[in-house]
């Protein structure tokens, strides 16, 4: 073989190189945004099951089941469900990065609704009321109002939009 026919060989040898590189190296990179993007999708799904279990927790019925103290005081009730609340919605705060704005939102309308009903029927009680006393009008309030089922609505928007995450992924997978 002369000299053009080793050069021609070099030739197409470093192309197919070059080549194999290049595409290896978007290989790479496409694959890696495709691991970001499958993380960020489960820490979102993560934030919207924490989220739920938070609604759970600060529903008013799911609060006085839990923290029920019949002979205590009215007053220290209402702190403790107040404080309860707060709490909670504390150390869930930092999920909000990872939801939608509406589904944040309906969290703290929640929050602040629930917080609400706690304050205007313990003031409505008389100073002598008892926790029982609190709690048991504030159930009867939830039975026949349609606030009452506040918490159930959020946990359905909760349920939607981490469904609209659960069905992109698995579009993802089928079109693959």
């Amino acid at each position: 073989m002369d000299t053009t026919g080793y050069i021609f060989v070099v030739s197409i040898l470093v192309f197919i190189a070059g080549s194999l590189y290049v595409w290896f190296k978007y290989f790479k990179k496409e694959t890696r945004r495709e691991l970001a993007s499958d993380q960020s999708k489960q820490v979102m799904l993560q934030a919207y099951e924490r989220l739920t279990l938070l609604v759970s927790r600060i529903a008013l019925p799911s609060l006085i089941s839990r923290l029920n103290v019949p002979q205590a005081a009215a007053r220290d009730m209402q702190m403790l469900l107040l404080q309860t609340i707060r709490e909670e919605f504390d150390f869930n705060i930092s999920q909000q990065i990872y939801v939608s704005s509406d589904a944040w939102n309906a969290i703290k309308t929640l929050r602040d609704q629930n917080m609400l009903i706690i304050n205007q029927v313990a003031s409505s009680l008389p100073m002598d009321a008892t926790a029982g006393d609190l709690n048991k009008i504030i159930l009867d309030f939830l039975m026949n109002d349609r606030r009452g089922n506040l918490h159930e609505l959020v946990s359905d928007v909760l349920a939607v939009e981490a469904k609209k995450i659960m069905n992109a992924s698995s579009e993802k997978i089928y079109e693959d």
